[in-house]
């Protein structure tokens, strides 16, 4: 990237403005259900959120004729459209060097464990397809004059596959996605919030049969709750990650994801001991991931305490002023936090000093125009004395700037640009941060076609819980695009219509909605903002970066505690456009209750480190050291090699959390493909195996 790139450049690739969408479609009908009158409409499918997951899927159904809608609670208010990074990446098959081997990149996509071979594969063949897609769109990814793609390293990828359109490469494809989305006049409710899922028993299973959904403008006293019913025989769920279930999130405030409303529907969900932690800017200001060029440009890192002393805290790490520096610009490209390299003076010792500096109540900041005070007695920070693969990394970028501010500016100055979007001047002013949740790897368990447990269930993206324990940045933006698709082809093969309201059907309805109105209360029940803290707070001190058996133990009764009580007294619910929040408030809960059984359990097996969490343990076979001794209470206990092997799932029955292993699906690498043998299966569709309804079974 050249040093002084044009101001207009620059503004098209930070400030993404998003597409108008068109008049809204109107509820052809109404049905009186329960005494109330509440709209009506049928659809083919729906597709619950408007990210980049759910848009692809949604385009591709209707590419395919399909009778398909978008539900979503924020059009362009998600974490597709709102997160990033310095450079935000979308991790595919390199195009750009020496093409790629889908078997080996398969390899490195599951590599981490816990993830089913079939699904590494179709992301990894898959992705050339998506990239094809999403530049035929117009999405700017950079070319080299022979047209391969810019490729680079980021977090769990050896080989260098990654792109960027810049920081805000995941909104640009919802951009170009959901210019696609209106082109085809696929309708789209805005401002509409899911907050049940309907399914009925037929024929000895469970199939989906429409959506319940809360929409305060089209509350009455003939409709009080302001309710909308979708009647379908389809729903994708793509309405992303938990956001809200941690306090420390960079997540754009008001996700919540679907796994709440997926447990109560019976679904499975699977590997939720599994998310992402990082170190980024919290989200009462702009939450945003500090990875990349953000460190790799070596900024000085200190904490200010109550009494606005500085403390130069990484130097109680590290030995040497070398070591330091050159672990800071690790944390580009080894960004989520990893206990391992918590080890041998790693990267991940910089997230555990950061995380250590925040419960001490100290504010953590980066200065971009300092470098690195010096370990005290070692030699001052020098470009000329960093680690061999920093100081080349460096020097091929051309980074021999004196200021950290002045080799961002060289190497990224998007990453500058951005902050300034949001009035943050990093060029003028010390950036406050702290180790943040980002990611949940974890979700609803799905086949290899998103089909979930109930027939005419799929779930793709975060919402699907494809990702494992750990993988390659951008992979998790890949698969929503690989999956959209798949999904689409599923459910184009079978063929599903709109169907009619049964009295079955009215009957559940009717079930739901008396549930709901038990749910919420007026002035008796738990407040909102009580829900919240204790959740948040809950989430990041005792499931965070660093787990202690006892204390995941102690989160997981309290977080029972809390669900009995809203069970018993509801949440209290005071303003008609609380309705929505209220729900979502007591499903979250409900993850958090799930998440804690799921890793109280796998604790209690014997689990050890692994991802983004330490399991500590004063009888752990690995202990961190710092410069100034062993780290006594960050002993932990290593990961088994047999947990990789296999997958923790979740269901809810009646109130409890019920919880089962099963090992991953496995991938034949020495089966071969034969054109004349295996095209009959396409041709016939029997490659989209339409008889067996749902995984698992």
């Amino acid at each position: 990237m050249t040093q002084k790139i044009p101001q207009h450049i620059l503004d098209a690739l930070t400030d993404v403005e998003m597409p108008r969408l068109g008049q809204e479609p109107d509820f052809p009908e109404n049905a009186e259900i329960a005494g109330w009158n509440i709209p009506v409409r049928r659809s083919a499918a729906i597709v619950v959120g408007s990210g980049a997951a759910g848009l692809r899927a949604a385009v591709e159904l209707k590419r395919r004729n399909i009778d398909v809608s978008i539900v979503s609670q924020s059009a362009w208010g998600g974490t597709s459209a709102c997160s990033g990074s310095d450079k935000q990446t979308l991790h595919t098959a390199n195009t750009a060097d020496r093409g790629d081997n889908f078997k080996e990149m398969a390899r490195a996509i599951r590599s981490g464990g816990a993830m089913d071979e079939d699904t590494a594969y179709i992301e990894a063949v898959g992705s050339v397809r998506a990239v094809a897609s999403l530049q035929f769109l117009g999405l700017p990814l950079p070319q080299d004059t022979l047209g391969g793609t810019l490729r680079y390293q980021t977090d769990h990828d050896e080989v260098g596959r990654a792109t960027s359109c810049g920081p805000r490469t995941s909104r640009l494809m919802v951009k170009v996605l959901a210019q696609e989305a209106i082109r085809l006049e696929v309708p789209f409710f805005n401002q509409t919030t899911v907050i049940r899922i309907l399914t009925e028993c037929r024929d000895g299973a469970s199939r989906v049969t429409g959506l319940l959904a809360v929409r305060s403008r089209n509350q009455s006293d003939e409709n009080p709750l302001g309710l909308e019913l979708f009647s379908c025989p389809t729903v994708v769920l793509a309405a992303g990650g938990p956001g809200e279930l941690y306090r420390d999130s960079v997540f754009p405030n008001g996700c919540f994801g679907s796994l709440g409303l997926a447990l109560e529907a019976g679904l499975e969900v699977v590997n939720i001991t599994e998310s992402q932690f990082g170190i980024g800017t919290r989200r009462e200001g702009f939450p945003w991931n500090l990875s990349g060029t953000y460190v790799q440009v070596i900024p000085h890192i200190y904490s200010v305490d109550a009494d606005g002393s500085e403390h130069h805290f990484l130097s109680d790490y590290y030995r040497t002023t070398q070591e330091l520096a050159s672990n800071v610009f690790r944390k580009g490209y080894q960004w989520p936090f990893h206990a391992t390299r918590m080890l041998d003076f790693q990267s991940s010792l910089v997230d555990l000093a950061v995380f250590q500096e925040t419960q001490k109540g100290r504010r953590v900041y980066m200065d971009f125009n300092r470098n690195p005070e010096p370990v005290p007695g070692d030699e001052p920070f020098s470009l000329s004395r960093l680690d061999d693969d920093v100081r080349t990394y460096l020097t091929n970028a051309g980074a021999n700037q004196g200021a950290p501010i002045d080799r961002l500016r060289h190497m990224n100055p998007l990453a500058i640009e951005l902050y300034r979007r949001y009035k943050i001047d990093i060029a003028a002013e010390p950036l406050e941060f702290a180790v943040n949740n980002q990611h949940m790897n974890g979700g609803i368990a799905v086949d290899i076609w998103g089909r979930t447990n109930i027939h005419g269930i799929y779930a793709i993206g975060e919402a699907a819980g494809t990702h494992g324990i750990t993988r390659p940045g951008g992979a998790a933006l890949n698969a929503g695009q690989v999956f959209g698709t798949r999904v689409a082809e599923h459910i184009a093969a079978a063929s599903r219509t709109a169907i009619q309201l049964s009295e079955c059907s009215t009957v559940a309805i009717s079930v739901e909605i008396d549930r709901i109105k038990q749910m919420l209360k007026t002035d008796v029940g738990l407040p909102i903002k009580t829900i919240r803290h204790e959740v948040q707070a809950r989430m990041s001190d005792s499931a965070g970066i660093l787990c202690r058996s006892d204390e995941v133990a102690e989160a997981l009764a309290a977080a029972r505690a809390l669900n009995q009580s809203i069970r018993a007294a509801g949440v209290a619910c005071s303003r008609a456009g609380e309705i929505a929040r209220a729900v979502q408030w007591q499903q979250m809960a409900l993850v958090s209750e799930a998440v804690l059984a799921a890793l109280d359990f796998y604790i209690r097996q014997g689990g050890g480190s692994r991802g983004a969490r330490a399991i500590c343990d004063p009888a752990g076979e690995a202990l961190p050291m710092s410069a100034r001794g062993p780290l006594s209470d960050m002993r932990f206990r290593v990961e088994r090699e047999q947990d990789k092997s296999e997958q923790i799932l979740v269901r809810l029955e009646g109130d409890q959390m019920a919880i089962t292993t099963r090992p991953n699906r496995s991938f034949d690498e020495t089966a071969k493909a034969f054109f004349e043998r295996d095209w009959p299966a396409w041709l016939t569709g029997t490659i989209f195996d339409l008889d067996n309804g749902m995984v698992g079974s």
